[in-house]
């Protein structure tokens, strides 16, 4: 399939107001100025200007040691009590190290948890607001906070008992398990997946400290060449002479109507007087539950759109994002959109529903589908980014393409849910031309026939691909 073309449209972009932060204390952190805007935010104009965006709090905190101290602190992570780190608790160490969550400099001690939890922002010692909508601790049980004693630091291990990191200068607090699922998902309700998989069953205390990562955080899964760091892909965004960045998150296939909204983005920043804005495509790499497309197959399918002409690989960035997903709705999304902050974009698309889900009890959406775009243009330490809500695509049967919905004309357009879709390639049908490139829809059809029943009638689990 040609490239995806699209005709620029003039379309407004909100913008955000500041809501006070309680002034708290949150050490190390290097100062940055932040202009406050007015509450009034419907006629505040974007601003074209060249370089990359700061990191939040000025600077990328990268929490890897340097390569010739890293056998010392091998040894002496050997000599230190010792923590278990389960799967998801390793991607949090690799987010950290990066520099995704800067200016965190490790797992939260309990006044950032807090704020974390109360005001989804941190404020900094200066005085200026950045925004933290998610907790990223770790757990511990009573037995382990006894094994740690009196001792300032501790080794954090995978579960090939190789050592990780140190985790020093620590502190630990009670874990309220009911009030951080509540205020994180605005229910309590059973079956959200990452509270099951993380908070239900964990210790009752939280362990938070400065964190020195011992070696790069590696998968060996193929995909590793991916993972490009904040500061890896600011130096990518350099070396194309981007002077505005774009981020598209995603957890799901890319089909054209994705890429007519990237496309079409592109073609507006242009038109704002942008000479090369760049697309980051970040799928997100972290957990994720079990009826998601899994990482591996996703990325080959990206690729495919990059060789189909689907997107220009001039002009995009293919990366994961070592994220674990809550499904956490407008307040994950805040997370997601601040990372890509310290990766260098100044621009974020948002979607209906981002980071939702179904009710894990009522036939509901959790969330109110247009409550994340909102949230983002108003939440506190974002007022940097610039928000691109999503326009809705659908496949346009007048045309055989995907195309952005016209009200006036809505019997011929056709809306192809992510379920449907899944149907679809689950049963090798084909959907209508122009929905998705051939190589992408068959990388999609592989995946769920990897997954076909066994002669005894069980379900195997996915395979790499």
């Amino acid at each position: 399939m040609a490239s995806m073309a699209a005709v620029c449209t003039k379309t407004p972009y909100p913008s955000h107001s500041l809501s006070t932060i309680p002034n708290t204390h949150f050490a190390q952190i290097r100062k940055v100025s932040v202009s406050l805007p007015s509450v009034r935010r419907a006629n505040r104009r974007l601003r074209v200007s060249s370089g990359l965006i700061e990191p939040d709090g000025g600077k990328l905190v990268e929490l890897v040691v340097d390569e010739p101290l890293r056998d010392v602190k091998k040894r002496e992570a050997l000599s230190l009590p010792r923590i278990r780190l389960s799967k998801i608790d390793l991607q949090w160490v690799h987010v950290l190290s990066e520099g995704w969550a800067s200016p965190l400099s490790g797992f939260m001690r309990e006044s950032e948890f807090l704020q974390t939890l109360h005001f989804n922002a941190l404020r900094l010692e200066d005085g200026s607001v950045v925004n933290m909508s998610v907790p990223i601790v770790l757990a511990i049980d009573d037995s382990q906070k006894h094994r740690i004693g009196e001792s300032t630091q501790v080794a954090l291990f995978d579960s090939a008992n190789n050592p990780v990191a140190i985790l020093k200068d620590i502190e630990i607090y009670k874990h309220p398990q009911e009030e951080r699922i509540a205020r994180t998902w605005g229910t309590i309700a059973p079956g959200l997946p990452y509270a099951d998989e993380t908070i239900t069953h964990a210790g009752n205390w939280l362990i938070g400290g400065d964190l020195e990562v011992i070696e790069p955080i590696k998968y060996h899964d193929g995909l590793d060449r991916f993972r490009l760091s904040p500061a890896e892909l600011r130096e990518e965004f350099t070396r194309r002479n981007a002077d505005a960045v774009f981020a598209f998150q995603l957890r799901n296939p890319v089909h054209n109507g994705h890429a007519l909204l990237m496309t079409d983005t592109r073609c507006r920043l242009l038109e704002m007087g942008y000479k090369n804005p760049i697309l980051l495509l970040h799928p997100l790499g972290g957990y994720t539950k079990a009826d998601d497309v899994p990482l591996s197959w996703r990325m080959k399918q990206h690729e495919k759109v990059l060789e189909d002409g689907v997107l220009d690989p001039e002009t995009t960035v293919v990366s994961i994002f070592p994220s674990p997903m809550h499904y956490a709705g407008p307040t994950e999304v805040q997370w997601h959109a601040k990372a890509r902050i310290n990766a260098g974009a100044n621009f974020y698309i948002v979607g209906r529903d981002p980071a939702g889900m179904g009710h894990p009890v009522e036939k509901r959406d959790l969330y109110d589908a247009d409550h994340g775009k909102t949230v983002l243009s108003m939440a506190p330490g974002l007022e940097r980014l610039n928000i691109l809500p999503f326009r809705v695509a659908a496949y346009d049967k007048t045309q055989g393409r995907m195309a952005f919905f016209d009200p006036s004309r809505s019997q011929d357009f056709l809306f192809i849910s992510g379920t449907k879709m899944r149907m679809l390639a689950k049963n090798k049908e084909n959907p209508p031309d122009g929905f998705m490139c051939p190589g992408g829809w068959k990388v999609l059809v592989d995946y769920y026939d990897s997954l076909a029943p066994m002669s005894d009638g069980k379900v195997p689990e996915a395979v790499p691909a």
